[in-house]
């Protein structure tokens, strides 16, 4: 299970990283649950992981930066920039050497924090935010006075404000991800599905630049392996292929759907991919089914015990019937007006 979920992490992470600024962000989100329920799933952070877990915490945070109505750290009010500062710190720590990219990200999330609240009209607390994380070091001292003069005047238009974009902040963090991608490129999942896909003639986007040996340990088991992550590459295109009577067939599936469903087998040890091609064919001919009370018992249980938002999580420990995390979301909304 261990090593199942390891290579879920780094494919999840991959994912978030190809997605990380779209402007639908559909795609982003979707795999931002499946990291999170993989990452939530670990009782501590493996040494190896540590610099993909924070990444991926990083960007989902990121991601979520103007709305200061969520919160990412539980009996903390902290913005999700602010959380995501906690992040980069951990991310810089795990960085061989350091460089100017490095303190441009960390400048453009501390002015961010600030300008966000400025921007909401929140000056009591861009004031608090802004003695918490500048000091009056030479480096922060400049930044203190101009930020001070900027939540005195309530004016988030300034140029300085604009020099440290929001939108520069993300392109900062693109420019990252270019450097983490590339010293990242051995992602086992990614090798064999590109193999696979090559190996039967499929067409199918690279989703590496070159190809990487696999050690003979990796080899072992290899068809139900392929098996598994051709499903997964080919999540990006909302598709599955499908063995059906003997041939390849092209499975319109929803892709929330078929996230959990292989997150859950994945952590099952990949030996029940039969379950998977079932739901496949069921999935396809999906109608709308009402909702029963024990379903709604388990949402309100899943929701108890793990909070509101982390319906992938739910999803993968409550008992439902033929459910996505957004059909619980729906539900749950739905259940709060009835309420």
């Amino acid at each position: 299970e261990a090593v199942a979920a390891d290579w879920m992490l780094e494919f999840a992470c991959s994912c978030l990283c190809r997605h990380f600024g779209d402007k639908s962000g559909a795609e982003f989100r979707r795999w931002s649950d499946v990291a999170q329920a993989l990452i939530n799933g670990f009782s501590k952070t493996p040494t190896h992981q540590k610099k993909t877990v924070y990444l991926c915490q990083l960007l989902i945070r990121i991601a979520k930066g103007k709305s200061l109505e969520l919160q990412f750290e539980n009996g903390q009010t902290i913005s999700p920039l602010e959380s995501a500062l906690s992040f980069w710190t951990l991310l810089e720590k795990e960085e061989i050497k350091l460089e100017k990219l490095h303190e441009d990200i960390r400048r453009l999330i501390q002015i961010q924090i600030v300008a966000v609240h400025i921007e909401n009209g929140y000056f009591k607390e861009a004031t608090e935010v802004l003695e918490r994380l500048f000091t009056d070091s030479e480096s922060d001292k400049p930044f203190r006075v101009m930020l001070t003069t900027v939540i005195k005047n309530k004016d988030p238009y300034v140029p300085l404000l604009q020099s440290f974009s929001y939108s520069l902040l993300i392109s900062k963090i693109k420019s990252y991800i270019e450097l983490f991608m590339k010293e990242n490129e051995t992602n086992f999942l990614i090798q064999e599905a590109t193999k696979y896909a090559e190996s039967k003639g499929l067409e199918s986007t690279a989703l590496q630049n070159k190809s990487v040996n696999v050690s003979d340990n990796d080899k072992s088991d290899l068809d139900t392996k392929q098996r598994f992550v051709l499903r997964i590459i080919l999540l990006r295109d909302g598709t599955f292929l499908s063995h059906v009577n003997g041939r390849m067939q092209n499975c319109c599936l929803n892709g929330d759907s078929s996230l959990c469903w292989i997150y859950i087998n994945c952590l099952l040890g990949l030996n029940n991919l039969q379950n998977v091609e079932n739901h496949e064919v069921s999935a396809c001919g999906r109608r709308r089914q009402r909702w029963t009370y024990k379903e709604d018992l388990e949402l309100k249980s899943g929701v108890k015990m793990f909070g509101v938002g982390n319906w992938a999580k739910i999803l993968a420990h409550g008992d439902f019937n033929n459910r996505t995390s957004v059909m619980l979301k729906d539900r749950w909304r739905t259940l709060c007006r009835i309420d």
